[in-house]
């Protein structure tokens, strides 16, 4: 249920982020307050990065901002950044961390 609700907030604010957007009602029964969810894009129409490549802070220094913010994740003697802007545009990274598999999301 948590994920349908996570879903629908998601579909509420895209739709509102994107006026005339093609939108679709939701299933009877979908409500959120007594409102019907809409649903601007279908399943998995973004998609994930899967087996993500990483460079250096050096390396990546041009492409990010000053002020860039990044979710960060320790991998032993380094730590990974992943980029909040990537994030909005894939919102789940798909990783291994030490051999065991790893999901970031925002």
């Amino acid at each position: 249920m948590a994920q349908i609700v996570w879903r629908s907030l998601l579909t509420l604010v895209l739709a509102s982020a994107a006026p005339g957007a093609a939108t679709r009602s939701a299933a009877a029964g979908e409500l959120i307050q007594g409102s019907p969810i809409l649903t601007v894009l279908p399943q998995d129409a973004i998609p994930a990065i899967d087996a993500p490549t990483f460079v250096s802070a050096t390396e990546a220094d041009p492409f990010l901002r000053p002020d860039e913010l990044v979710l960060s994740l320790p991998d032993g003697g380094t730590a990974r950044a992943y980029s909040a802007w990537q994030l909005n545009h894939h919102e789940i990274v798909n990783d291994t961390v030490e051999g065991r598999p790893v999901v970031v999301t925002w």
